[in-house]
């Protein structure tokens, strides 16, 4: 979801940058991470992603139930006007009104700024915000690194060295606390979506917990 992909990046942006480079400069080391190749890596970064689909679809449904709602009222409201005396018309406009403002309560309450979905995106992502930053700084402070940028930010980077990408090493400290695909199923991915004629067909591994690699 676009949405909780942007909460992330956010999160990770401010922290760290967004511009992606790798230098010494004053004695200062520079690195950037590829955020989405890290989120791609992150089980449970699916599962939320998922868990949110399946939860905007449904609600999405309801309201759509309730619209469909409306406009068969107001369908047999035209057909039966004709019938109707002034009071019947009056009520029976005001409750097409109401099942619309219905349907707009409920939208709103789904989907507003501080609506369910919201609130469902931050109580899902924030626990991966939280380690994903921990992990840069981790690795940051172990490597003396002054600052840690973003490849996916939306910066344009005429080129970067494969050297000052340190997602492996976010990732391999993130394993400590939380299950991640493994390094070297990160490479086997890699090398086949680069055209590799690697045709290993298996799942990826998942890096347990305890950090073991």
């Amino acid at each position: 979801m676009k949405t909780l992909k942007s909460l992330l990046l956010a999160a990770v942006i401010v922290c760290c940058g967004s511009f992606s480079a790798y230098a010494q400069l004053g004695g200062q080391k520079f690195a950037y991470v590829d955020s989405d190749y890290i989120l791609s890596n992150i089980p449970e970064y699916a599962d939320a992603q998922e868990e949110l689909n399946a939860l905007s679809t449904q609600w999405e449904n309801e309201i759509k139930a309730i619209y469909d709602r409306v406009s068969e009222m107001y369908r047999r409201y035209q057909t039966e006007m004709v019938l109707l005396s002034e009071d019947q018309k009056h009520a029976r406009e005001q409750e097409i009104i109401n099942k619309e403002q219905e349907a707009k309560n409920l939208q709103m309450q789904y989907f507003g700024s501080e609506g369910q979905i919201y609130t469902k995106q931050t109580e899902l992502i924030q626990p991966i915000q939280e380690k994903i930053y921990t992990a840069l700084s981790e690795v940051a402070q172990t490597k003396g690194y002054s600052f840690i940028f973003d490849l996916a930010s939306g910066t344009s980077v005429l080129w970067a060295s494969e050297k000052a990408d340190i997602s492996d090493d976010v990732l391999d400290q993130l394993s400590n606390v939380m299950q991640t695909v493994r390094r070297e199923d990160r490479k086997r991915a890699n090398a086949a979506a680069s055209g590799s004629s690697n045709t290993n067909t298996k799942g990826p591994n998942l890096t347990p917990k305890s950090g073991k690699k």
